[in-house]
């Protein structure tokens, strides 16, 4: 599938044209087209919700980028969203999220809430006519990932997965290397850990829980990273017997190129998380792939750094959705294998 910008699946494309009531206007009288960020100004982020990995890794990111500026958050819970703007020095927070979504600086929105939201509250930033960048996965599913990137081209805004790994300089080097050998004949992808308190969101059936699309979707998204689209998948689950949740997810997925992936996501085993690639001429490994927050690099900077380029100046986003798009197509494949 051809690389489309964020926000623009193939075969569409992004606003522009006349200029219209807010435009912005540079400091020479330019107007940047409808959508888009003036050069040399600090995009400005809303926050919709105080989640545990917003305040670990992402507003930290926002706040040290070379682009962007924290402006506003809002939460359910008042005090956690006053915690998190003292400790991240948010200027603003909101009644609620209409209000950050109303802000007029507010120009993109961070949203990591709960997945099942992901759809509802990505469509009204888009609406209100801010970019938005969403924590992974998408949506619940294939489907409503479309909507989402649909609702994206319609309002002329950016809408970017927070794949974050992707934009690690150690995996590109890991994957630039692969291709420079050849392509793998096969894929080995982990990521497990333990989680056992019910009232986490990730063991609540409704609200988007489960080892697949919290953990599972960044194993199916190196493995077509590196051999493109499965044609058969195979599966297997280990279901908690109460809620009904998966906690753990075994797969096997063959693709068209001829290569194969061997994948695996848990909520019951110890810490582990690796990629393994086998090609004719060697093996290439890499430990801690997907939360690999090393120095110098920070991969969460990296990421809303690359977005906030995107909106200033046009460009494609470094995630596609035409690329989040088919990925929950390939976790719909395998969760329906794994229930078969």
């Amino acid at each position: 599938m051809g690389r489309a910008p964020c926000g623009h699946p193939a075969g569409s494309q992004a606003h522009g044209g006349r200029h219209g009531v807010g435009d912005a206007v540079d400091r020479a009288g330019r107007r940047a087209p409808r959508g888009r960020h003036i050069a040399g100004d600090r995009l400005g982020w809303g926050v919709l919700g105080a989640a545990w990995i917003g305040g670990r890794a992402v507003l930290p990111a926002i706040a040290a980028s070379r682009n962007g500026r924290l402006v506003s958050i809002a939460s359910r819970d008042p005090e956690r969203a006053r915690e998190m703007a003292s400790r991240h020095a948010i200027p603003s927070v909101a009644r609620d999220y209409d209000d950050v979504l109303a802000d007029p600086a507010v120009e993109a929105v961070y949203i990591p809430l709960v997945n099942s939201l992901h759809k509802e509250w990505t469509e009204r930033a888009l609406a209100a006519g801010k970019h938005v960048l969403c924590e992974k996965p998408l949506g619940m599913n294939a489907d409503e990932a479309a909507v989402m990137a649909d609702a994206s081209r319609r309002s002329g805004r950016l809408l970017m997965e927070a794949f974050m790994y992707r934009f690690h300089p150690r995996m590109r080097t890991f994957v630039e290397e692969l291709r420079a050998d050849e392509r793998p004949l096969h894929v080995q992808a982990s990521f497990g850990f333990p989680l056992s308190d019910p009232s986490n969101y990730r063991l609540q059936p409704a609200l988007g829980g489960g080892a697949l699309l919290d953990v599972g979707c960044y194993t199916v998204s190196v493995a077509r990273w590196l051999l493109g689209e499965p044609d058969t998948v195979l599966a297997r689950a280990r279901f908690d017997h109460k809620t009904g949740v998966d906690m753990s997810v075994s797969s096997l997925l063959h693709f068209s190129g001829g290569g194969t992936a061997s994948l695996w996501c848990s909520f019951e085993s110890a810490e582990e998380q690796g990629v393994t690639a086998v090609t004719t001429k060697g093996t290439y490994s890499l430990e801690r792939p997907f939360t690999a927050w090393q120095d110098p690099h920070d991969p969460y900077q990296l990421m809303v750094e690359s977005f906030a380029d995107s909106v200033q100046n046009g460009s494609d986003c470094e995630v596609s959705l035409d690329e989040s798009i088919a990925n929950m197509r390939a976790l719909d494949r395998i969760r329906e294998a794994m229930q078969a």
